[in-house]
């Protein structure tokens, strides 16, 4: 698929604008945190199918000159790895924008792409017993790899550390593949430390 091609492409891409001479950009920060999943597969905000917390590390360079049309997000890569035997663990790339509203106070939306290690289908007819039980575990996610869309509301401790608040849902959107899209909500807190001041400053 042409859009898987080029999702792989941007995922490359975007890995190398970390690098601190690349496009003129450079790791500004370093986040770790831990989530939990907390959607059913019918959309209902209940404790998930993922029992144990993801621990999550996150790094986030500076915005490169071109992506000044879109108003100069900075991109991140990042993995989540599961603590749980049934857990999904997951990595990818993407953009953050952020927007300070308040003193100390800032709101952060971020769009990417991950690749997962999670289920796609059930390889159980849907109606047996195998199939039944497997649906009643695992979350069916129909591609392996899948959009993240993210929201992070900030609290800053001095220049140089925050805390956040977020929230992240991934799914394939009808997208990058079809079918079976029950998607992963997850919402957890993260510590960040910046290795400059603020640039919001």
């Amino acid at each position: 698929m042409n859009l898987k091609l080029f999702c792989s492409t941007l995922l490359v891409t975007a890995a190398s604008l970390l690098a601190p001479s690349a496009a003129h950009a450079e790791i500004e920060e370093v986040r770790i945190g831990a989530v939990g999943n907390i959607r059913s597969d019918q959309g209902d905000i209940v404790e998930g199918k993922q029992e144990g917390p993801n621990i999550e590390l996150e790094i986030v360079s500076s915005s490169p000159d071109f992506l000044n049309l879109i108003g100069s997000p900075r991109p991140y890569v990042m993995g989540s790895f599961a603590t749980d035997n049934g857990g999904v663990s997951f990595g990818g790339v993407g953009v953050l924008w952020r927007w300070e509203f308040a003193d100390g106070w800032a709101f952060e939306p971020g769009f990417g792409y991950i690749v997962h290690d999670g289920e796609i289908d059930n390889p159980f007819a849907p109606l047996s017993p195998e199939g039944v039980a497997f649906e009643r575990e695992h979350q069916l996610l129909g591609s392996r790899d899948l959009f993240r869309s993210s929201f992070a509301l900030e609290r800053e401790f001095g220049p140089y550390h925050a805390l956040q608040l977020y929230w992240q849902h991934m799914s394939h959107g009808q997208i990058l593949d079809e079918g079976r899209n029950q998607g992963l909500d997850y919402v957890g807190l993260r510590y960040l430390y910046r290795f400059d001041a603020d640039p919001a400053d």
